[in-house]
């Protein structure tokens, strides 16, 4: 089976709706239609999911050339489009799509004609952990995971409710939104989806709002919705959940102080609160790499194990995560200054978040005043008094 689809984003989530219908099946996932042409010479795929704006000849050609082959029973051929003009749909309906969706589709409706057509009546193929001819330690699986990495697992209160959303139809993101605020994974993707090629108007997103206002109440859905389908997207490995527990309060406590301090300095507060919810997306990448190689098979992880993992691996997972993401420039530069000021002039977002994360991190219980004397603290004019009258917030640990 073929998906073409030149964003990254949504090729991802067909791939998962097409692996949720059927968990056996073999994808291609290519993004021109020179690559679909080269790729059929050898024979035409038992399905075609097709962006109508495909580079090259585009989606509705593939279709003509599909349907020049004359092949009985027809190729099915999905044909996803933004193009809903009478013209357009009188264009491609003599050439006998097999589902002609407007974007941004229903992943509900799309997940069941992919049913339909993929499995007999009463039939389920759930999807196979792939194998692994040798899995190697852990130390090496996570050095070759880095660049690959999907991300970070999902909140267990987020996934839940995306899956009842799902399963019963129930698509109101204005229900959903909260929570989703609160979730580092779901938060740097649908920003980078909004900043991809395919979206990409004006200036850059830089927080879950504006990356929702710009995808759009559906697409936003639909891709996170696309998220609770990959694999390994929960920690359930008993000594990744309370590293994971902590990490999302710490994650969460940043947030919420980088945007409190940034709403009394006259900062930017919710591009504050997003890089602290970021900051740690390193570390949870880790830990769901290590719960993916526990899924593969690997064995005998030790505490041990998982707290040299974070030490040795989390910079580097966060940093290849961001980059592969193109999350916008000035973002990631605002989450670098959580961990280290550098030189030159910094912004006041910067100061700020170094600012939260050093209170983030102080035990529960000890006085925040004494950060009054920090370079940072200094900077932005943080007196003892202001330190003192900080929003009593979850604690870290």
């Amino acid at each position: 089976m073929l998906i073409a689809d030149p964003d990254r984003w949504s090729a991802e989530l067909l791939t998962e709706l097409v692996r949720k219908a059927r968990g056996d099946v073999q994808l291609e996932v290519l993004q021109d239609s020179a690559s679909v042409l080269e790729h059929c010479r050898n024979g035409w795929p038992d399905l075609l999911i097709v962006d109508y704006g495909l580079p090259g000849i585009g989606g509705l050609e593939l279709l003509r050339e599909v349907r020049r082959q004359r092949r009985h029973p027809p190729v099915p051929f999905f044909l996803i489009t933004a193009r809903v003009d009478a013209a357009s749909v009188r264009a491609a309906l003599p050439l006998a799509p097999t589902a002609y969706l407007a974007k941004p589709f229903n992943a509900d409706d799309l997940l069941q004609r992919l049913r339909n057509l993929l499995l007999e009546p009463g039939e389920e193929v759930p999807s196979q952990v792939p194998a692994t001819a040798s899995l190697g330690s852990l130390d090496a699986y996570l050095a070759e995971a880095r660049e690959s990495s999907a991300g970070a697992p999902l909140l267990k209160v987020v996934r839940e409710a995306l899956e009842q959303a799902l399963e019963a139809h129930k698509r109101d993101l204005a229900e959903l939104e909260p929570l989703l605020h609160q979730d580092p994974q779901l938060t740097g993707q649908l920003i980078a989806a909004a900043n991809s090629a395919a979206q990409h108007l004006g200036s850059n997103c830089q927080t879950l709002g504006q990356a929702l206002a710009r995808l759009g109440p559906q697409h936003s859905l639909n891709l996170a919705l696309g998220l609770t389908l990959q694999r390994s997207v929960s920690l359930i490995d008993p000594l990744l959940v309370p590293h994971g527990e902590r990490i999302w309060r710490q994650a969460q406590r940043t947030a919420d102080l980088a945007r409190w301090l940034a709403q009394c300095l006259e900062g930017d507060s919710e591009r504050c609160y997003t890089a602290g919810l970021l900051h740690l997306l390193g570390d949870l990448a880790v830990l769901r790499s290590i719960q993916s190689w526990r899924d593969l098979g690997g064995e005998g992880l030790t505490a041990e194990q998982v707290d040299d993992a974070l030490r040795e691996h989390a910079a580097p997972f966060g940093s290849a995560l961001r980059t592969r993401w193109r999350l916008p420039l000035e973002l990631r530069q605002l989450i670098a200054a959580a961990y280290q000021l550098g030189g030159g002039v910094y912004s006041r977002d910067a100061l700020i978040l170094h600012v939260a994360k050093l209170v983030a991190e102080l035990p529960e219980g000890e006085d925040a005043t004494q950060l009054a004397k920090h370079k940072a603290a200094r900077m932005l004019d943080l007196d003892a008094a202001v330190l003192a009258s900080l929003p009593k917030l979850a604690p870290s640990a």
